[in-house]
């Protein structure tokens, strides 16, 4: 009799972890669930019936290895709040998540972003573009990365699924649902931060999700430290995102706002978020996709909703349009 699979996520209260937690039950895994407060998750996450929500702190070394005790997946979706002291938290928050996987002997999935890259690369991006970034986030996210490979010739087992910005039915903290929409309103206009003409990269999360529990499914193919682009729903043009939101809200005529960047300029100096979000700018103002041939090679297809309704679900998700 085959023993139940089980996963541990780190980070399941937030986008990608929830998602991939959501995944990982519809394919019959155990998952557990990492949280300060597992009865507040609990409530706060009904969605998640099934997981096992167990009482801890990312950045305790020990009381992460006691919850992965015994599970064979361990996703490290833990980010800090907002765009706060990465610098303090995100190294060892996954310096605790590469000890819990060790004495596991479980594989730790991290799933990655484009701040790796500079706005040197080309426009179309595979695993292997130089990273080179300009910025703190870009610089701790190429450091989480090389933290990883250094651990893999050690003998941790690595998978990292890098994508674009991400968008949702349960993305509450994300792009699209803090800047292109309001939350729980009617859409009266879209808002888009970007240069219309240039070319972005989104992953529409339930997609990404299916994606990394289809990798986890194939460990034994996999390499001990190994890198996937998940393409998404990439825009030639930026603002056609903007425009098909309008469709999937049945407003084709609803304005297309440009983002107040003029504010955030202000108050940068005094707010450390809209001093981080001033130096991710060049990701809004230069065009880049992610190639995913490496990673269609591999499952044969990526998973891909139709862009209508995976915006309509988001819409409805947000609150901003009738279900």
């Amino acid at each position: 009799m085959e023993t139940q699979r089980s996963a541990l996520v780190i980070g399941a209260t937030g986008g990608i972890g929830s998602e991939t937690a959501r995944a990982l039950l519809d394919r019959g895994f155990q998952v557990r669930a990492l949280h300060r407060d597992p009865e507040r998750a609990r409530q706060n996450q009904p969605e998640l019936e099934g997981v096992m929500w167990v009482k801890g702190d990312a950045m305790n070394p020990a009381e992460v290895s006691a919850a992965a005790r015994g599970v064979q997946v361990l996703v490290h979706a833990a980010n800090p709040p907002g765009y706060k002291n990465w610098r303090g938290l995100a190294l060892p928050m996954l310096e605790s998540s590469i000890a819990a996987a060790k004495a596991a002997s479980a594989r730790l999935v991290l799933p990655g972003t484009v701040y790796n890259f500079g706005p040197d690369v080309p426009v179309l991006v595979d695993e292997s573009a130089p990273q080179r970034p300009v910025t703190r986030k870009g610089k701790i996210r190429v450091a989480m990365e090389a933290r990883l490979r250094e651990a893999s010739l050690d003998g941790l087992r690595v998978l990292i699924v890098r994508a674009g910005d991400f968008f949702g039915p349960r993305a509450g903290n994300s792009w699209f649902s803090q800047a292109l929409v309001k939350p729980g309103r009617p859409l009266r206009a879209v808002v888009y931060p970007g240069v219309h003409a240039a070319s972005h990269a989104w992953a529409y999360l339930p997609d990404l999700a299916t994606t990394i529990v289809k990798l986890i499914e194939r460990e034994k193919e996999l390499a001990g430290f190994d890198v996937f682009h998940f393409g998404g729903h990439a825009f030639q043009r930026g603002v056609e995102l903007a425009e098909a939101t309008r469709l999937a809200a049945g407003q084709p005529a609803l304005p297309i706002r440009r983002f107040p960047w003029f504010a955030i300029f202000g108050l940068a100096p005094f707010l450390e978020t809209f001093r981080e979000m001033l130096e991710m700018r060049y990701l809004w103002s230069s065009s880049l996709l992610l190639d995913n041939r490496k990673l269609v090679r591999f499952l044969g297809t990526e998973p891909h909703t139709p862009l209508d309704q995976a915006l309509r679900a988001t819409l409805v998700g947000l609150g901003c349009a009738a279900a």
